[in-house]
C-alpha cells in the first residue's frame, strides 16, 4: 500500500466537502422522491443494481458537448472491467493488476493506492464494495482468495478485521475447499453490517462447493453461509444422483456474477452457475438445486425464501452472467415489486421480488435428450412465454443466415449443416451449433432497469460456437509428469499441439519460453489470468514438471511417473471432456453467422413488448460495410431519468449515448482503448460526471490504462 505525498490536505477538503454535500442532500430528501439514484456508491449504481441515475445536467441537446474532464493513468495495463464507486468525492477502482485506487472524483488526481507493487496479479476484478457507519468509513476488496477491509480515506488495512485486515474467504467453506482455486471477481453485496461475496471457483472436476457466504464487516467473522450444493438433510439434496458435498468431483453452482438487495425487505437476490463439472453430468445425475437458481435468501440469517431453476441438470455451462434487476412494475394496474434476471440463453426472466411467483407465464418445454452414456439430460427446460429472446436463437437460423462476408461460406455451411441446432441439444461426440454462444447473449456487464417505469435496457452478443465433447484422454503409465500435468490442467483450452485457440481468446503456449520467465508463467497458472482458474491445488513436484513441459525441458530431465487423477465417479462408465471453447468464424475471424454481431434492446416489463432493437456496434475491419454490424460487447449500460442511455462495452472501442426512448444514436467517441466496464455516473460540486475504465487487451484489443471521466466544459 501506497499512499501520495502532499495530499493530506486534499483528503481533508474531500471529507469536509463530502461532508457539506451529504448535509445538503439531506435537506433536499423532503423534495427529492429518488435520492438513492443521484449517487454511484454502490456496484452497478445501487443496491438493486440498476444502472439508473436521476441526475440530469447532460440533456439529449447537449451530449454533443461533452468532454473529457480528466484521465487517470494506471501503473499496469490491460483488462479494467471495474464499474468505479464515487463516494464523498473520491472515486475508488481497481487496475488490471488488481491495485485498489482512490482518486479525486473531480480532478482524476490520485490520492492512494493499494496494493502490492512488485507483483502483478493477472486476475480481473468489477470493482469494490463501501460500507460505513458513523466516521468508520471502510472499502471491501478482493485479492486471490482475500477479503481485504481499507480504510475508506487513507487505503490502509483495517487491522480488527480478520487478520490485520484480511480474511480467507473459504475460511466459510469446507476442509477441502483450503488449497482450491477461490476468488471473487465482482463486488460483494453489502447490508447491514454484512457483506455476501460472490466467487469464482474451478469449473472442472474437483472444485469446492459454491456456498454463499456472509461476512461481519467488523470483524472478518462468517455471519451465515447458504449451501448450494445441499447436505444430507437439507432442501434439494435429493436432486443429485450423489451427495454433491462429498463427492471428488462434483462443485461449484456458485455465484460468481454478483447480487442485488432488496434492503428494505431484508431479502439478498443470488442468481447461481452450473454445478462442475461443466458439459458432462454422469455423475451428478438429477435436477441439481441449487445450481442455476435465482436465489431469495434472508439477508440478515441467509434462510431460503424461495427459489426458481433456470435450467435443470446443466450441461451447457449457462451460468446466470450478471445480478439482477430490482424494478416496480405495472400490471392490471397494480404496482408490483419485481426482479427481473437476464441470461445467457438471451432470456428475461421476471418475478414477484417477495413472493418469487412469475410475472409471465414460463412453460416446461420438452428437450432433446443426450446420445452420451452414462449422461440424462433433463427432459424439460423452462422457457418464459414473455419477454420473447432478446438474442438469435440457432434453432431458428437458416443457411440464408450463414457467412455474408466469408470468403469461405461453402466450408461454414458445411459445418453448419452437419452441426445439431436444436435448442438445448446436449453435448455430444457430433458438433452442437451454440448459439447464443458461451459467454452468452447477456454478458457480466447487465441489463440497466428503471425502476419505477419497468423498462429494461440489456446490450446482447451473437456470437455463435461449437460445443463438443469427447472420451477423456487416457493418460499412458509412461506419459512423462509434466505431459500429464498438460493433459489434465491445459489441453482443453490451450490444445493438444499448444496452438491454442488465438481466435477465441485462448492464446498459443509455443515458445514460451521466447516470451515469459518461468516465474511469471507459474504465477499464472497458480492464480489464473482474466478468466482462467488458477490451480493452486497442484503440488510443487507436478508444477516443476508441468514447467518443464512448457519450457520443452523435460525429455532432458526424462522425467516419467504418473500424477494424482481426480477419481471417476460413475462407477466403470466411460468420463467424457469439453473439447474446447471454439467461436464460429469465417476465415478472416468475422463470426460465421450473419450481422448483427451485437445488439442492445429497451424491453416494456409491465408487457413483455420490445420498445426497439438496434444493432450495437461496428465493425471496422469491414470499412462502409461495417457500419451498422454491431459487434462483441461486454459491459453494461447506464439509463438517466431523463432519456438517455450511454455505453461504451464495444470492441470497436466507442463510448455512445443513445436516446433511451427511440435507440436513435445522439453521440460517440473513440476512446484510447476499449472500455470492457460499465460505467458510473455521479455529482461534485454541481457538475455531472461519467466516468469508465479503458483497459482494453479483450477480444485482442489493444491494452490501455486509463480511467477517463467526461463532463460538460
Amino acid at each position: 500500500m501506497s499512499t501520495k505525498k502532499g495530499l493530506a490536505f486534499l483528503l481533508v477538503s474531500i471529507f469536509l466537502g463530502g461532508c457539506l454535500i451529504r448535509c445538503t442532500s439531506d435537506k433536499k430528501k423532503e423534495v427529492d422522491p429518488s435520492p438513492q439514484y443521484r449517487t454511484w456508491s454502490s456496484y452497478l449504481g445501487d443496491p438493486g443494481r440498476s444502472h439508473y441515475s436521476t441526475l440530469s445536467q447532460l440533456t439529449k441537446e447537449n451530449v454533443k458537448d461533452l468532454k473529457v474532464a480528466w484521465s487517470y493513468e494506471a501503473d499496469d495495463w490491460g483488462q479494467m472491467q471495474m464499474n468505479p464507486l464515487v463516494v464523498d468525492s473520491i472515486l475508488y477502482g481497481v487496475t488490471a493488476a488488481l491495485r485498489v485506487v482512490a482518486l479525486h472524483a473531480e480532478t482524476g488526481e490520485e490520492i492512494w493506492q493499494f496494493g502490492d507493487s512488485v507483483k502483478v496479479w493477472h486476475s480481473t476484478s468489477r470493482g469494490v464494495s463501501y460500507w460505513e457507519k458513523g466516521d468508520d468509513k471502510r472499502i471491501l476488496c478482493t485479492r486471490g482468495s482475500d477479503l481485504f477491509a481499507l480504510n475508506a480515506l487513507t487505503g490502509k488495512p483495517i487491522a480488527s478485521f480478520g487478520d490485520q485486515g484480511k480474511v480467507d474467504m473459504r475460511s466459510g467453506m469446507p476442509e477441502s475447499a483450503k488449497n482450491k482455486f477461490v476468488i471473487s471477481n465482482t463486488p460483494g453485496t453489502v447490508y447491514k453490517d454484512i457483506i455476501v461475496m460472490p466467487l469464482r471457483l474451478s469449473e472442472g472436476p474437483g472444485a469446492p462447493p459454491g456456498d454463499i457466504i456472509a461476512f461481519n464487516i467488523l470483524t472478518g467473522d462468517v455471519a451465515w453461509v447458504f449451501h448450494t450444493l445441499p447436505e444430507k438433510g437439507e432442501e434439494g439434496y435429493d436432486t443429485w444422483s450423489t451427495d454433491p458435498r462429498e463427492s471428488r468431483t462434483v462443485g461449484a453452482a456458485n455465484n460468481w456474477a454478483g447480487m442485488a438487495v432488496d434492503e428494505e425487505a431484508g431479502i439478498i437476490y443470488a442468481p447461481t452457475g452450473s454445478a462442475a463439472p461443466d458439459f458432462y453430468g454422469g455423475n451428478r445425475l438429477g435436477s441439481n438445486l441449487f445450481a442455476n437458481c435465482l436465489l431469495a435468501l434472508d439477508a440478515d440469517s441467509g434462510k431460503r425464501l424461495w427459489h426458481f431453476q433456470f435450467i435443470h441438470h446443466d450441461i451447457w455451462d449457462r451460468d446466470a452472467p450478471a445480478p439482477p434487476n430490482l424494478l416496480t412494475v405495472t400490471q392490471d394496474g397494480e404496482k408490483i415489486p419485481a426482479v427481473a434476471q437476464v441470461t445467457k440463453q438471451g432470456y428475461v426472466y421476471l418475478f414477484n421480488r417477495l413472493t418469487g411467483a412469475p410475472l409471465f407465464d414460463i412453460e416446461e418445454v420438452p428437450v432433446p435428450q443426450s446420445t452420451i452414456e452414462g449422461e440424462e439430460a433433463w427432459p424439460t427446460q423452462p422457457l418464459p412465454i414473455k419477454p420473447k429472446p432478446f438474442a438469435r436463437q440457432s434453432k431458428d437460423l437458416t443457411e440464408a443466415d450463414i457467412g455474408t462476408f466469408a470468403e469461405n461460406r461453402d466450408e461454414l455451411l458445411e459445418f453448419y449443416a452437419s452441426a445439431d441446432k436444436h435448442q438445448y441439444a446436449p453435448p455430444a461426440l457430433t458438433p452442437k451449433f451454440l448459439l447464443p454462444g458461451y459467454d452468452g447473449a447477456a454478458e457480466w456487464g447487465g441489463a440497466a432497469a428503471d425502476p419505477e417505469e419497468g423498462i429494461l435496457y440489456v446490450n446482447a452478443n451473437e456470437m455463435a460456437w461449437n460445443l463438443q465433447i469427447g472420451p477423456q484422454d487416457k493418460i499412458a503409465e509412461d506419459t512423462p509428469m509434466g505431459q500429464a500435468a498438460y493433459q489434465k490442467y491445459c489441453v482443453t483450452c490451450h490444445q493438444t499441439d499448444r496452438k491454442g485457440l488465438e481466435a477465441s481468446g485462448f492464446p498459443s503456449l509455443l515458445d514460451l519460453q521466447l516470451r515469459k520467465e518461468k516465474t511469471e508463467v507459474k504465477e499464472i497458472i497458480t492464480n489464473g489470468k482474466g478468466m482462467m482458474t488458477g490451480f493452486p491445488q497442484i503440488e510443487k513436484k507436478e508444477m516443476e514438471a508441468l514447467l518443464r513441459f512448457l519450457y520443452e525441458e523435460e525429455i532432458q530431465h526424462n522425467v516419467v511417473e504418473k500424477i494424482a487423477s481426480d477419481t471417476d465417479e460413475t462407477e466403470g462408465k466411460p468420463s467424457y471432456k469439453h473439447t474446447g471453447y471454439n467461436k464460429f468464424l469465417d476465415s478472416n475471424g468475422l463470426p460465421g453467422i450473419n450481422p448483427p454481431w451485437g445488439t442492445m434492446h429497451a424491453i416494456n416489463l409491465n408487457t413483455g413488448e420490445f420498445i426497439w432493437s438496434i444493432p450495437f456496434g461496428d465493425t471496422p475491419q469491414l470499412g462502409e460495410r461495417g457500419k451498422g454490424t454491431g459487434c462483441e460487447n461486454y459491459g453494461g449500460p447506464i439509463v438517466t431519468e431523463n432519456g438517455l442511455l450511454f455505453i461504451a462495452a464495444t470492441k470497436d472501442g466507442y463510448f455512445r449515448i443513445f436516446d433511451k426512448h427511440t435507440g436513435d444514436l445522439l453521440w460517440e467517441y473513440a476512446l484510447p482503448a476499449a472500455s470492457f466496464a460499465t460505467p458510473a455516473m455521479y455529482e461534485v460540486n454541481g457538475k455531472q460526471y461519467i466516468a469508465l475504465a479503458c483497459g482494453g487487451e479483450k477480444l485482442g484489443t489493444k491494452k490501455g490504462n486509463q480511467i477517463i471521466a467526461f463532463a460538460l466544459e
